[in-house]
């Protein structure tokens, strides 16, 4: 890992919780990998968009590993990785 990459990661693998990982890119970069995966992933994706849309943040990397988490938690997740990276600049 480079010295002055920008990463930020809340959450666990523990079921009906979700582990976020964001970095700092150039671009959009969406990862998801869920439990519920065939049921769920647009939602999962939507709230991840529609966060960061509220946010203004528009070039970010997104790694979510999902474990059945409801939107709040996915929300409270990747709010709490984006401020965690936010302070490791």
């Amino acid at each position: 890992m480079e010295k002055n990459q920008q990463i930020g990661s809340c959450g666990s693998v523990e079921s009906n919780d979700c582990l976020m990982t964001v970095s700092a890119s150039d671009k959009l970069e969406l990862e998801i990998s869920s439990i519920v995966d065939a049921f769920f992933h647009d939602q999962i994706e939507k709230v991840i968009l529609d966060t960061l849309k509220e946010l203004n943040i528009s070039k970010i990397k997104v790694v979510c590993l999902d474990k059945g988490a409801l939107d709040y938690t996915i929300r409270a997740r990747l709010i709490t990785a984006i401020e965690r990276m936010k302070n490791n600049a």
